[in-house]
């Protein structure tokens, strides 16, 4: 579906929304390094984990399902935002308006997987009951640098920010997984 969800766009001339939807996946890896880190240096708990089966588990709390669902998450954000990026929704830029609602929608599945045990929670700054923070640091920024990508005038530009994203990333796993095992 992933690779098909791509392609489908690549073929109809999409690429500004193909590369907002890896900027909002690259983002997501990042989210995932610190998440790992913050496990590695308490040795309590990571912000979030992925418990229970899966055909493959990426990070602590990244499965290959979860990644799948991030990578097509950044296309169907794109799709619901207008396409005058200046318009507005009850006063508010509507690129600001969707990435509000959309973090808000994303946070609710959370807590949804939370309830049913496909997402584990245990720091009291970080769960239901908080859901403040995973709002502004799981995924406001995502939504905000997915749009920021996607109404970018210049492809250059798109694909520098979208390289920078994962080669930020890449090197951060490199020497934290190297450095740190």
């Amino acid at each position: 579906i992933v690779i098909y969800t791509y392609f489908y766009e690549i073929d109809k001339g999409n690429w500004s929304r193909v590369l907002a939807a890896l900027a909002f996946w690259g983002m997501d890896f990042f989210n995932e390094i610190w998440n790992g880190l913050l496990f590695h240096f308490t040795q309590f708990a990571p912000c979030w984990s992925a418990p229970g089966n899966s055909a493959f588990l990426i990070f602590i709390g990244l499965n290959i399902e979860i990644c799948f669902m991030f990578a097509i998450t950044g296309i169907v954000a794109t799709m619901a935002i207008p396409k005058d990026p200046k318009m507005k929704i009850m006063g508010i830029n509507n690129r600001w308006f969707f990435a509000i609602v959309m973090s808000i929608l994303s946070v609710c599945v959370e807590m949804v997987l939370n309830h049913i045990g496909a997402l584990r929670w245990e720091w009291s700054w970080w769960n239901r009951g908080a859901p403040w923070l995973i709002f502004l640091l799981g995924y406001m920024p995502f939504y905000v640098v997915c749009y920021w990508v996607y109404d970018m005038p210049s492809r250059r530009r798109q694909i520098a920010v979208v390289s920078s994203i994962f080669g930020f990333d890449v090197v951060c796993m490199a020497i934290f997984a190297g450095g740190l095992g």
